[in-house]
């Protein structure tokens, strides 16, 4: 079967490959099943980059969640600080705007001086951030505690990409998956956490609890992750600016890098309109109290999480394209349908095909990483990072702005559309394979 086409009958056994089976064993007997787990395990967690991998999956559980948090939380946030939908939209958008402008420089950085550093600095600069949100006493000093935990988690995204790269470079998919996924799982649990919190000693006390979390990561990871490949410096620091930048020019010019990043643009807009308010739709619209919409807020991301530990394996069989359109294009019924559904129960079914979408982060992440130069990996990917993160961030924002006019439902309906063109953007998105030949 080629890399682009797409097997109608998929099953979890078929996503690992055969090699991984003993002969004589049957390719679909629960005893292969199990043999390829462990093979694949094996070569995951093998010669001590299992301590790397769940170090930064552990920071990303918590850089993500608490990204998620802060949008759980506007509901109560907004009755300290009584501002507008659209105000509040673009509190989210700032979180954003701040986190996609440091990945290019981050990515520059970590060509300089590796994932390592960039890894333990961003934890530390976020915790200064969420410091600022334990002392807020106005919405402008709320703004500029959300700018700086925008810059230290933005810190983080480009050297988790690179180091996983660089350390798992056969089962980058599975890595990706497995890491993205820890940080769904964060964006599950977190807001939940801190609704209850914020519900009995204030959103305050609930966002500075997790200081203590973020300097702890801080250690595991100065501690386990490998210090800088060949990949960094590869050049001794003496390429000059003009052909550094020439090099990163056509690493980001290629067609299945600019596909992938259109792709990834929409989505993003999708994703960061869709999250911003969630919470406040359930809570304004549908009537749900504020822990119940906090529930359903975190069910998306346990699916989006279950999504994301098989989405890798998934294109690394049937191919980038294919999957990441199917996920697009079904990602819009869900979309489509929550204007007219109403319920708990058809609520939360809602919100688990919700969270198919965020299978799309390993994928696309894997793809582009891979495509990329060793010695611009970083600075491109950065680049490229800073540029969909900016647009997709303002998403919130349009979201807020159509809601303070009553196009709640239109704005699904926006987005729902926005999946559609992304679904078709992924259908022409070339092979990896072919792109690496």
């Amino acid at each position: 079967m080629g890399a682009g086409s797409v097997n109608p009958r998929v099953s979890f056994v078929s996503v690992f490959p055969l090699d991984f089976v003993s002969p004589g064993v049957s390719p679909g007997s629960p005893r292969a099943t199990l043999a390829r787990l462990r093979s694949l395990a094996r070569e995951v967690h093998g010669q001590g980059r299992g301590w790397t991998l769940l170090a930064v999956a552990a920071g990303w559980f918590l850089v993500l969640g608490l990204r998620f948090v802060v949008p759980a939380l506007l509901p109560i946030i907004t009755e300290d600080f009584p501002v507008s939908n659209a105000a509040a939209g673009a509190a989210i958008t700032l979180l954003w705007i701040t986190y996609a402008l440091v990945q290019f420089p981050a990515g520059a950085l970590v060509d300089r001086l590796g994932e390592r550093r960039l890894l333990a600095a961003s934890t530390v600069a976020a915790s200064v951030g969420l410091v600022g949100y334990a002392l807020s006493p106005t919405f402008a000093v709320f703004l500029l505690a959300t700018a700086l935990f925008g810059f230290g988690s933005g810190l983080y995204g480009p050297p988790r990409g690179t180091v996983l790269s660089r350390t798992f470079p056969d089962t980058d998919g599975v890595a990706f998956g497995s890491v993205l996924a820890a940080g769904s799982i964060g964006a599950a649990l977190l807001p939940v956490a801190a609704i209850v919190v914020a519900d009995a000693v204030g959103w305050r006390v609930a966002l500075g609890a997790t200081i203590p979390g973020f300097l702890l990561v801080t250690v595991a990871l100065y501690r386990v992750v490998p210090g800088a490949g060949r990949s960094v410096r590869a050049d001794g620091g003496t390429i000059s600016l003009r052909k550094r930048a020439g090099a990163v020019r056509r690493a980001i010019a290629g067609r299945g890098v600019v596909l992938a990043v259109v792709g990834a643009t929409l989505m993003l807009f999708i994703f960061q309109g869709l999250t911003a308010f969630y919470t406040t739709y359930l809570v304004e619209v549908k009537g749900l109290t504020e822990g119940t919409a906090g529930v359903l807020f975190g069910l998306l991301f346990v699916s989006g999480a279950v999504w994301q530990s098989l989405g890798g394996g998934f294109a690394d069989r049937y191919g980038h394209g294919s999957i990441l359109s199917v996920v697009a294009l079904s990602g819009m019924v869900p979309l489509a349908l929550l204007p007219f559904v109403s319920g708990l129960l058809p609520l939360a079914l809602v919100a688990v095909f919700i969270g198919v979408r965020l299978s799309m982060a390993p994928i696309t992440n894997a793809y582009i990483v891979s495509l990329l130069p060793a010695n611009v990996r970083g600075t491109a990917w950065g680049l490229l990072r800073t540029g969909f993160f900016t647009v997709g961030a303002f998403g919130s924002t349009v979201v807020g702005a159509m809601a303070d006019r009553g196009l709640f439902a239109e704005a699904f309906f926006l987005l729902a559309g926005l999946s559609v063109v992304a679904g078709l953007v992924y259908l022409f998105l070339p092979a990896r394979e072919q792109v690496a030949d």
